[in-house]
C-alpha cells in the first residue's frame, strides 16, 4: 500500500470577542453531515484552538489543500455552515471564513 504524503496546514482567523461563547457552543456538536463532507474531501486531523482574545488557530493535514478547499465549495452543507459562521469573525468583509483561511508558512517540524 502506497503512503500518501499529507501537507500540514495552519491558519488564523479572529472570532469576535462578543461571540466567543456562542462559537465554542456551536463547535461542541458540529453537524454530522459537515464532518462527513470534510472527511470526504481530505481534511484529516482537523483541530481548532481558540485564545481568550478571539484568535482562532486552525490546523489540519491533507494530501492536497487546494482540492480540500475546492471540494467543500461544492457541498450544500458547507454553504449552510459558512452562513451560520459568518457573524462570528472579525475582518472578513463579504468573504466567508473558509475563503479567508490563508495557510501560514511552515518553518519547522519535528518528526
Amino acid at each position: 500500500m502506497r503512503e500518501t504524503k499529507l501537507r500540514r496546514v495552519c491558519f488564523l482567523l479572529k472570532v469576535r470577542q462578543d461571540r466567543l461563547e456562542d462559537y465554542r457552543r456551536d463547535h461542541e456538536t458540529v453537524w454530522p453531515e459537515m464532518l462527513d463532507a470534510l472527511s470526504r474531501h481530505g481534511w484529516r486531523n482537523y483541530s481548532l484552538f481558540l485564545r481568550p482574545d478571539g484568535l482562532l488557530v486552525g490546523y489540519l493535514e491533507t494530501p492536497d489543500w487546494d482540492a480540500a478547499l475546492a471540494g467543500m465549495q461544492d457541498e450544500e452543507v458547507n454553504v449552510r455552515w459558512q452562513a451560520a459562521m459568518q457573524g462570528y469573525f472579525e475582518a472578513l468583509g463579504d468573504a466567508k471564513a473558509d475563503e479567508s483561511m490563508q495557510p501560514l508558512e511552515e518553518v519547522f517540524h519535528l518528526v
